[in-house]
């Protein structure tokens, strides 16, 4: 009993003096807590609309305020007769255009199938089946409400007809919505656990410190050190494009170049971070763990990959503003799924190019205070 007891009381001393294995340790399991608790959320709300009133009359208006009243859509946008409504969608000012024609009210009042039209953004498929679901409930509802106030009317009142259509992707297939996700994912946790573990492997084996008494410069290292990953990582994305159009048909609808511009600034920045991951990390475990920690878990949970992130809780949907899976989703689903141009993805674009930006950076200067 003695030996067991002073093996663990070696082992709880080894652990206080690894401030950071303990923080792993501990902070995980809180972490993933978190993170299923509060981020893995089915439900969607406050989903972006436009209303494309053409009949501007009362009965329009109550069906309008049914949408923004059911506290499922936010109202962003009333658009006028003129509008792109395929633009609308593309910048992505909204996600859900209801269109609701002239004589509406007049059909309603005549008994005749009053018809009204619901676009939606179906690049996203789990969302877009929700809010499919959330306006056919609405619509029912309004139809109930119409039956009971023509009960005791003059003129019966007709249900309100709506024709959905889903656009970018009709069918709602998942696999359309879970391939950009995937390439974002993949190649984040790939580029980051790469370079973390190439540059620790050094450090372990002493050709680390081999390289550092040569006439190599920190800037030379870091660049050296990056390259053959970003060309690795370059061909992994071009290899995931083919298999995805070859075995499910996704089909590039944007500019390849635009593609290619993206996902340059997202993996250099990737490839950054983890030369920085290999700053702390002083053995191969430890870069792993960190690595998946702060790269994996936030590519899957908190990038919009699977779970919307406008469902999120307050400060968790603060937290994903810093996680560039986010913003290189964005961009792959415009680019892939809708054919959008990159300009339309600008502030996106210019979060990953910061984001490389600073990765690279504090990794070379840790790289050259370890240096002097």
């Amino acid at each position: 009993m003695r030996k067991i007891w002073a093996v663990s009381r070696k082992e709880l001393r080894q652990a206080a003096r690894d401030p950071l294995s303990l923080l792993l340790l501990i902070g995980m399991p809180a972490m993933m807590l978190l993170v299923y608790g509060y981020a893995v959320n089915f439900d969607v709300r406050h989903v972006r609309f436009a209303l494309q009133d053409l009949d501007r009359s009362a009965a329009s208006r109550d069906l309008a305020a049914a949408f923004v009243n059911s506290t499922y859509f936010d109202l962003v946008a009333d658009l006028d007769a003129s509008a792109d409504l395929g633009r609308v969608t593309e910048r992505r000012i909204a996600k859900a255009i209801l269109v609701i024609p002239e004589r509406y009210s007049a059909d309603l009042a005549a008994g005749r199938d009053a018809r009204v039209q619901f676009i939606l953004d179906g690049s996203d498929a789990n969302t877009a089946t929700a809010v499919l679901g959330y306006a056919s409930g609405i619509v029912a509802e309004a139809n109930a409400r119409l039956g009971r106030a023509g009960a005791g009317a003059a003129v019966d009142a007709a249900p309100v007809s709506y024709e959905p259509r889903v656009w970018y992707n009709p069918e709602l297939k998942s696999t359309l919505f879970l391939v950009p996700g995937l390439i974002g994912f993949i190649m984040m946790v790939t580029a980051v656990l790469s370079t973390a573990l190439s540059v620790v492997r050094e450090k372990e084996r002493g050709t680390l410190e081999q390289l550092r008494v040569t006439s190599l410069r920190p800037g030379e290292l870091i660049v050296g050190k990056t390259l053959p990953y970003l060309a690795i990582s370059l061909l992994a994305t071009a290899i995931i494009l083919v298999a995805s159009r070859v075995l499910f048909g996704l089909h590039v609808r944007g500019s390849y170049l635009d593609l290619l511009l993206a996902t340059l600034a997202y993996l250099v920045g990737a490839l950054g971070y983890g030369l920085l991951v290999s700053s702390f990390a002083r053995s191969q475990a430890m870069a792993f763990q960190v690595g998946v920690l702060t790269s994996m878990l936030p590519a899957i949970f908190l990038s919009g990959f699977i779970f919307t992130i406008r469902s999120m809780p307050l400060p968790l949907r603060a937290i994903t503003r810093i996680v560039p899976a986010r913003y290189y989703l964005a961009i792959l689903r415009g680019v892939i799924l809708k054919g959008a141009p990159l300009v339309t993805y600008l502030p996106e674009l210019a979060f990953l190019v910061l984001f490389a930006a600073v990765a690279l950076g504090v990794a070379w200067i840790r790289l050259v205070r370890r240096e002097a």
